[in-house]
């Protein structure tokens, strides 16, 4: 499977999986979602966070663990919160119609 078919069946997933539409190239984003969220979606086959986050899941006990990465002379603000995708939709399900609040 080539990078960009790996990365079109990536998006497909998280689209079902999120209950948005797959739209790639056409709109900027790659996944549409009625909402707050705009999905854009990367496909890897290895990423250095994933040993992050195992850390931040033997932690995490009875907790849902999220893993902040922050870029050394940047602000906090502008840090990276990564959370697993099963916990994601544990929280916030489906996102089809999510509205901002």
């Amino acid at each position: 499977m080539s990078n960009r078919e790996r990365g079109k069946a990536a998006e497909r997933s998280v689209a079902q999986t999120l209950g948005g539409k797959r739209v790639g190239v056409l709109s900027g984003e790659d996944i549409h979602i009625d909402g707050p969220f705009s999905v854009e979606v990367k496909s890897r086959q290895t990423f250095v966070a994933s040993g992050w986050m195992g850390q931040a899941v033997r932690n995490a006990k009875e907790k849902t663990p999220i893993l902040v990465v922050h870029v050394h002379g940047k602000r906090h603000d502008d840090d990276f919160v990564i959370v697993r995708m099963s916990d994601f939709v544990e929280w916030w399900g489906k996102l089809k119609g999510m509205e901002k609040k």
